[in-house]
This record gives C-alpha cells, sequence and structure tokens, in this order.
C-alpha cells in the first residue's frame, strides 16, 4: 500500500512539475500533459507493437548479460588467483559496448552483472563456507547452497540496476540505427514534429522501465522470503 501510495504521488508530482514547465516555456515542443495523454490512446495500437519490441530487445539482452556475467562473477569473487588476473580488467573494460542492440546491451549489462556478482561472492561470509566444506560439500555443492543463495539479493538489485542502463542504451541504438521499437517511435514523431506523438512514446518508455523494475522486484520478494522471515 505505501509502494503503491508512493507512485501515486510521485506521478502527480511529475504531472504537476511537467504541466508548469510547459506552461512556463510556451512552445509546442513541449506538450503539456493534457495533449500528451490524448495522444497516447490515440496512437497505443502503433506504439503497443513498438513497446514490445523493446521489452523483447532488453529482455533478451538482460538474459544473455546475466547468463554470462553472474557465474563468472561468482567465480571470480571466491578465486583470489581469477580475482588478481581479471579484477584490474573489469573496471577497464567496465560498459564497453558493441555493434547491434541486443549486443550492445548485453555487453554492457554482462560487465554490471559481474561486478556486482564478484562483490557478493567476496563477501559470502568464510564461516558459511567452511562449515559447507566440514560437512564434506564439494565446490559445486558450495556455490549450489551457500554462495549463490547468499548473493540473490545483489543479483536482483543489479537487474534493477541495470534495466534503467538497458533502457538508455536501447534507446540510443534504436533512436541512430534502427526502424522499429520505442526509440525508432519517439525520434520519428520528433521528425515529424509530432511533439504530442512523442512524448506519448516517451511515457511508454518511462511504463517500460517501472515495469520491469517492479517484476524483478516482484520476483526477489518471491524468492527471498526466507530474508522476512530472518
Amino acid at each position: 500500500m505505501r509502494k503503491a501510495l508512493g507512485y501515486v504521488w510521485g506521478t502527480v508530482f511529475v504531472i504537476v512539475l511537467w504541466w508548469v514547465c510547459a506552461a512556463l516555456i510556451g512552445s509546442p515542443a513541449l506538450p503539456t500533459p493534457a495533449a500528451t495523454l490524448p495522444a497516447l490512446a490515440d496512437n497505443i495500437g502503433k506504439i503497443a507493437p513498438e513497446f514490445m519490441v523493446s521489452l523483447g530487445r532488453i529482455l533478451l539482452s538482460m538474459a544473455i548479460g546475466a547468463l554470462f556475467g553472474v557465474p563468472l562473477g561468482l567465480w571470480i569473487g571466491r578465486s583470489k588467483r581469477a580475482d588478481a588476473i581479471f579484477g584490474p580488467v573489469l573496471f577497464v573494460l567496465f560498459g564497453l559496448g558493441g555493434e547491434g542492440k541486443v549486443v550492445l546491451i548485453a555487453i554492457a549489462v554482462f560487465f554490471q552483472m559481474m561486478v556486482t556478482m564478484r562483490d557478493a561472492a567476496k563477501n559470502v561470509p568464510t564461516g558459511a563456507v567452511e562449515s559447507m566444506r566440514s560437512l564434506g560439500a564439494g565446490k559445486f555443492a558450495i556455490y549450489r547452497d551457500v554462495i549463490f543463495p547468499a548473493t540473490v539479493p545483489d543479483l536482483f538489485t543489479a537487474l534493477r540496476i541495470t534495466c534503467g542502463t538497458a533502457g538508455a542504451i536501447l534507446f540510443i541504438a534504436e533512436s541512430m540505427a534502427g526502424s522499429s521499437g520505442l526509440g525508432y517511435y519517439i525520434m520519428h514523431a520528433w521528425s515529424l514534429l509530432e511533439y504530442a506523438r512523442m512524448f506519448a512514446g516517451i511515457v511508454a518508455m518511462a511504463l517500460l522501465g517501472v515495469l520491469l523494475y517492479e517484476a524483478f522486484d516482484i520476483v526477489e520478494r518471491r524468492l527471498t522470503r526466507w530474508r522476512r522471515s530472518a
């Protein structure tokens, strides 16, 4: 309930601020919410397919980045030799991009996830690891039953952070070299001077980010119920 009220008041604040800025500037390039929301409703049939394209690209790229970044980060965090070799390299390569929209986002997500999981794995209590080892557990069992469960909260924190980064990169990629997606839709409307339609696309992009953030938050709460009962 408190979170819902937070979203309500946050939305009201943004709308009021938006309305005041639009009134002060008085330019067609910054339409009021009253002009944007009808444009959003009128163009929902065009925005929805672009929304799904962008959502699919973000989810695919984050899945690829996490698939490789999480296990590699856990390994580096628990291996002094690997950390000594790869640790400095992570901070040099952190955030570098490549060609292609999904590949570009996946590379950025990969390094963010790897750095986060490396630090999380290093902070796992040594006593917990040694207790499992004293019971005869092997490396795989220690990673499965101790290290990974202990780092799940950090994993979802990284996912929430990277969904914002992924959205920003996706917008740049779609707007500069794309023919589909919300980034393309926004820039296409801008090129036609259809500012209300452009801001409708911006609102859709914001909703995409909020939906991803809340989805990761819900999944985290379901997977880490032990934190609330501890």
